[in-house]
């Protein structure tokens, strides 16, 4: 059964923090490989202009493409909306059950759980690895043998970051994979 990471997220766009991340959990968590999930609006993040879901997932395979570690998946892009993890956990169970799904959440996300649908579910179900991100703590309460922090490093970019870099005409080279950075440049951000 393979060992593989749910990396879900809206990768608006996709850089080179969350690959080094995905990097790092394969070769230092074990997983057999990351399945970047990329995610229509999230319920908790309306307020967010996401790029078209079709160039987020397109942009998500340019920044994986040769690591055979990496896949990149629109599985959300079918399911109802708004589109729950919870939903999307159970749905791709059943579609691979040849498959141990690892949850990876950030440090950020974990402090919200609470506000998730289905969350105990979640919690009870899956596997979560949670990595860090600065200025968040990952309390984890007794009794939950699912749930791990993980000793990633912390690489301090953010989407948010980059596109606002793009407005204001910054070169972001080093934070984008060159074939992001590239298509990026056609559109705005």
């Amino acid at each position: 059964m393979k060992k593989t990471g749910i990396f879900s997220g809206s990768f608006n766009p996709p850089h080179i923090g969350h690959l080094a991340l995905a990097n790092w959990l394969c070769e230092y968590e074990n997983l057999d490989e990351v399945w970047f999930m990329v995610t229509p609006q999230s319920p908790l993040k309306s307020h967010i202009r996401l790029m078209d879901d079709r160039l987020r997932y397109r942009m998500v395979e340019r920044a994986i493409s040769g690591y055979p570690k990496f896949r990149a998946s629109d599985f959300e892009f079918s399911m109802p909306k708004p589109s729950y993890s919870s939903d999307m956990l159970r749905e791709i169970q059943k579609k691979h059950p040849d498959h141990h799904f690892h949850f990876i959440i950030g440090a950020d996300n974990w402090t919200l759980i609470h506000k998730w649908k289905d969350y105990r579910t979640i919690i009870r179900d899956y596997p979560i690895l949670i990595y860090p991100r600065l200025g968040y703590e990952a309390d984890i309460p007794a009794g939950y043998p699912n749930i791990r922090r993980v000793d990633a490093p912390v690489i301090g970019i953010s989407s948010a970051f980059i596109r606002q870099a793009c407005r204001e005409g910054k070169d972001v080279r080093f934070f984008l994979p060159e074939s992001v950075r590239e298509y990026m440049s056609d559109f705005s951000v």
